[in-house]
C-alpha cells in the first residue's frame, strides 16, 4: 500500500481528525472529518467563509492529528486549493452529509489538497513509521 493510502486510511477509520492552522501567531485547532483520496491526493474540505479557509489562505502550512486503537497519526503539509468540480462531487458522494451545507457549484465549497506532506504514525508502545507524498 501507498503511503498516501495508509495515511487516508488511518483518518478515514478515525472518522474525526484535529486541524492546527495559525492565525497570526495563535495557533488555532478544530475537530475535522471531511477526507478522501481522488487522483492521488489526499483531500480536505472547509468552507471558503470561515475562519480556517482564511487562515489556510494567509499560511497553508497546517498540521492534523488523529487517534485511533491507541495510535495516533499526525500530518503535517501545505493545503492546495482546488476548485475543480469534480473532486466537490466526490466528497458530497462520499459524505452525503455535508449536502445541507455545501453543493459542488457553490462558491463555498472549499476542497483542499496536501502537498510536501510528512506524517508519523506513533504509539507508546510501538516504533514511529513516517510517510512521505
Amino acid at each position: 500500500m501507498k503511503d498516501i493510502e495508509i495515511v487516508y486510511h488511518f483518518l478515514d477509520e478515525a472518522q474525526t481528525y484535529y486541524l492546527a492552522t495559525m492565525e497570526g501567531n495563535q495557533p488555532r485547532v478544530r475537530p475535522f472529518g471531511t477526507v478522501l483520496l481522488y487522483d492521488g491526493r489526499l483531500y480536505i474540505q472547509t468552507g471558503k467563509i470561515k475562519d480556517v479557509s482564511k487562515q489556510i489562505s494567509i499560511n497553508p502550512h497546517v498540521e492534523i492529528c488523529a487517534f485511533k486503537d491507541g495510535k495516533w497519526l499526525r500530518v503535517a503539509g501545505e493545503l492546495v486549493n482546488d476548485d475543480s468540480h469534480d473532486v466537490k462531487v466526490a466528497m458530497l458522494e462520499k459524505m452525503p452529509s455535508l449536502a445541507p451545507m455545501y453543493s459542488a457549484d457553490d462558491d463555498n465549497m472549499q476542497m483542499l489538497y496536501f502537498k510536501n506532506t510528512k506524517a508519523s504514525l506513533c504509539s507508546f508502545v510501538e516504533e514511529t513509521k513516517t510517510y512521505h507524498f
